[in-house]
């Protein structure tokens, strides 16, 4: 069969890819054509555009480019129709994904099936309407999904598991622990490790790097400060912040850093599942510069008590969560020292750490993706 897939982003390239593996195993005459990146297209087939020339965020970015962002879109729709394959897979990215939804809805008689769902349950819940409009088959990565969909708007969703359980996984298996030779190699000494992961985004480490240094700087007689440098950002960037700190900064050593180290501090996002997972006891981070105005807008527009995926897999607070005013370097240090060896908020957070490995699932999700997607499809083709 023929899948055409569309991942705007590094992220949605990486879970991209495994799913295409996936899809291979159980289909073997599957033909892929696909808006993504490097990593898909080392699955094969034809790479029609890269997400980096469409990989634009925030209002003021998008609107100096939306000629550009519209462009593609016309050249994405033109080239499905022309390729009519048996399936579009989206992969996140809702912004661009729900509008070829809707038109391959309105235009064609092409299923749409949608791997990593939007996640309109933290905010824009009126995209339920477009989804349960113009998505066919919606296939889940978080488990608490399954109910936000399910029962709270009658939409059936499948859950099959979280990719980011078979990346630390696979990682874990093919490298067995040698935490002599990764100091060896990184530059580190003998000191445990405090890892440092300040987000992807120039806006994020400028907020959030400076408070997390200053907080953990007077544990660096006993600890030595790991960075795990995002791959866009320059080492320039990060060495404003970093002058005179004795932080060491490491590309490409995320998954290495977080599995030695003692403690983490760490930006929302992904990074907070991947510590978790790695059993790495952390303080989620996220200071914005307009404070107490900031929380009381989140509260408004997010519909979720957390921000963490931690805590919301677990639904119920296991990692502390220090966002906009409550993220001082005071606050911080706290929380720290709240979290390492010996203490009985680390033990508790680690025991937390297991329930949330036990509702996310065993490692399988691509495969589990790919075969209910297949099943789906021939059993329609029939």
């Amino acid at each position: 069969m023929k899948y055409y897939l569309i991942a705007g982003e590094a992220s949605g390239d990486l879970h991209a890819s495994h799913l295409m593996a996936a899809l291979k195993e159980e289909d073997a005459q599957a033909e892929f054509r696909f808006f993504g990146g490097d990593k898909m297209l080392s699955q094969g087939g034809t790479l029609v555009s890269h997400y980096r020339d469409l990989a634009y965020m925030g209002f003021i970015d998008v609107a100096l480019h939306l000629h550009v962002i519209l462009k593609g879109m016309r050249k994405c729709r033109q080239d499905i129709v022309r390729w009519n394959p048996d399936v579009v897979i989206l992969v996140d990215y809702p912004g661009f994904n729900l509008k070829i939804a809707r038109f391959l809805h309105d235009h064609t008689r092409i299923p749409v099936f949608y791997y990593i769902s939007p996640k309109i349950w933290a905010w824009k819940e009126g995209r339920i309407r477009d989804i349960r409009r113009n998505v066919n088959e919606m296939f889940s990565i978080l488990p608490f999904e399954v109910d936000f969909f399910g029962n709270k708007h009658h939409y059936p969703v499948h859950y099959v598991g979280n990719p980011t359980v078979d990346e630390v996984d696979a990682f874990l298996k093919a490298h067995p622990r040698d935490a002599e030779g990764f100091r060896h190699e990184a530059g580190l000494d003998g000191r445990p490790i405090i890892a440092l992961l300040a987000g992807s985004r120039k806006q994020e480490i400028r907020d959030n790097l400076p408070r997390m240094v200053q907080a953990a700087q007077p544990l660096t007689a006993a600890y030595q400060l790991v960075l795990a440098a995002a791959p866009g950002i320059d080492k320039d960037y990060y060495a404003q912040f970093l002058q005179d700190t004795g932080v060491k900064v490491l590309y490409g050593q995320t998954y290495h850093i977080l599995r030695y180290a003692t403690a983490a501090l760490v930006t929302s996002g992904t990074a907070t599942l991947e510590a978790a997972l790695f059993r790495v006891p952390q303080v989620v981070c996220y200071y914005m510069k307009t404070g107490r105005f900031a929380s009381f807008v989140r509260k408004l527009i997010l519909k979720i008590p957390y921000i963490s995926l931690v805590n919301l897999v677990a639904d119920k607070e296991v990692v502390p969560e220090l966002v906009a005013h409550q993220m001082t370097v005071e606050n911080t240090r706290k929380h720290l020292l709240g979290i390492l060896p010996g203490s009985e908020a680390r033990e508790q957070q680690l025991a937390g750490y297991e329930l949330m490995a036990q509702r996310l699932g065993e490692p399988g999700a691509p495969k589990r993706a790919a075969r209910q997607m297949v099943r789906i499809l021939r059993r329609s083709n029939a």
